[in-house]
């Protein structure tokens, strides 16, 4: 199998991932031309790739490094703006527009909250908490030991659970 041909199997098996977590840390628009770059780098360094290592694990490294020089290039603001955290392999099921409208403030007030922790909570919630990924997967890709993953993953949710109680997005994401 050629390069091209293995990191375009990977794009199909892994770039709902990838993209589901760029979202989170860089928003809609640049989650998108941030992907891309993940595979082109990905290309230009396969010969990089630990072979005993999982190929997703390294695509999201590449990602989290991408979105990091991202934030700094150039140090924007928090995305506010209301994402879907749907896969779009899902089928949509028929609800009222009531229960649609909690079920997106719901998830805007937890996309927020995400977004108000520290860059370490936020990476490790992404992909332990929402990607699902193990524990070694996850610190493979953070580049973390397993003890790091799991003692971060719980301040993480502790620190999210805290914020959420107090309510502190709720005001923010309605006036939208």
């Amino acid at each position: 199998m050629t390069d091209k041909e293995r990191i375009s199997e990977w794009f199909h098996q892994y770039s709902d991932d990838v993209y589901h977590f760029l979202i989170y840390r860089v928003g809609f628009h640049e989650a998108e031309d941030l992907l891309q770059e993940v595979y082109i780098r990905a290309w230009k360094n396969i010969d990089l790739f630990e072979w005993q290592s999982n190929p997703k694990t390294w695509l999201l490294s590449i990602a989290r490094h991408l979105a990091v020089d991202e934030y700094r290039i150039k140090k924007k603001s928090i995305w506010k703006k209301m994402i879907s955290f749907e896969s779009k392999h899902e089928t949509k099921s028929v609800v009222s527009p009531e229960s649609i409208f909690e079920w997106n403030e719901e998830k805007a007030n937890i996309y927020l909250g995400i977004q108000s922790l520290k860059e370490n909570y936020r990476d490790v919630l992404i992909l332990r908490g929402i990607q699902e990924l193990s524990v070694r997967d996850t610190a493979e890709a953070l580049q973390w030991s397993e003890n790091k993953v799991r003692l971060t993953y719980f301040r993480a949710k502790d620190a999210l659970r805290k914020n959420l109680e107090r309510g502190m997005y709720r005001e923010t994401s309605s006036q939208g």
